[in-house]
């Protein structure tokens, strides 16, 4: 059973930054899939970052040039790099993974999940 455990949640205030950690465990092939996505108040969960063991990443196109997703295969673990964040950043995020390459950034691609971690942006 794949186990995800995100880390690096908090408060900063607007234009701050925050790095997000995923670490994985579990995995019984070695291609797969780890994506972010994020709920906010009220709103559906939605993507923010997907990357895979191929060295595949995308950012979901209103959070590129703040938001970057990177992975270190020998910790199996996947950052997201979360610059000048906004208030509107303010949700729980989570990270999901699932077997395979190149996942869309959705939450339905992804069967295994986080318990996430808030991420609060203060004006």
């Amino acid at each position: 059973e794949v186990h995800l455990v995100e880390s690096g949640g908090g408060s900063v205030q607007s234009g701050g930054s925050l790095r997000l950690s995923c670490a994985a465990s579990g995995y019984t092939m070695d291609r797969y899939c780890t994506a972010w996505f994020r709920q906010r108040p009220g709103k559906e969960r939605e993507g923010v970052a997907g990357s895979d063991t191929s060295g595949w990443t995308v950012v979901v196109e209103s959070l590129k040039g703040r938001f970057t997703i990177s992975r270190d295969k020998d910790k199996k673990t996947v950052y997201l790099q979360m610059n000048s964040l906004k208030p509107e950043d303010t949700a729980m995020y989570f990270c999901a993974s699932n077997y395979g390459l190149g996942c869309e950034v959705r939450p339905i691609a992804y069967h295994y999940w986080g318990q996430g971690t808030q991420v609060t942006v203060s004006s």
